[in-house]
């Protein structure tokens, strides 16, 4: 079973978001960073769709779940000055 190679930018698109390289740098760079306690998809900027697709993927462990994971630790990641 071949399993799929999404990237960055497939999850972006799959959550409707402009998904352009600066796009997800600047979606990125003004939401973080996520209060470590504070779960990805229970994030103010999610609409209710985008939130229950991160949450799914995520605890179903499905084909998106890596990505969801990386995105995860890119907004819980502090700002570096």
């Amino acid at each position: 079973m071949e399993l799929p190679n999404h990237a960055l930018k497939d999850l972006f698109d799959q959550l409707g978001l402009p998904s352009g390289r600066g796009d997800i740098e600047r979606f990125i760079e003004l939401h973080r960073p996520l209060p470590q306690e504070m779960r990805l998809a229970d994030a103010p900027f999610w609409n209710p769709a985008q939130a229950q697709f991160l949450n799914e993927e995520f605890h179903d462990d499905a084909d998106w779940a890596p990505l969801v994971d990386q995105l995860n630790v890119l907004l819980h990641t502090p700002t570096q000055h």
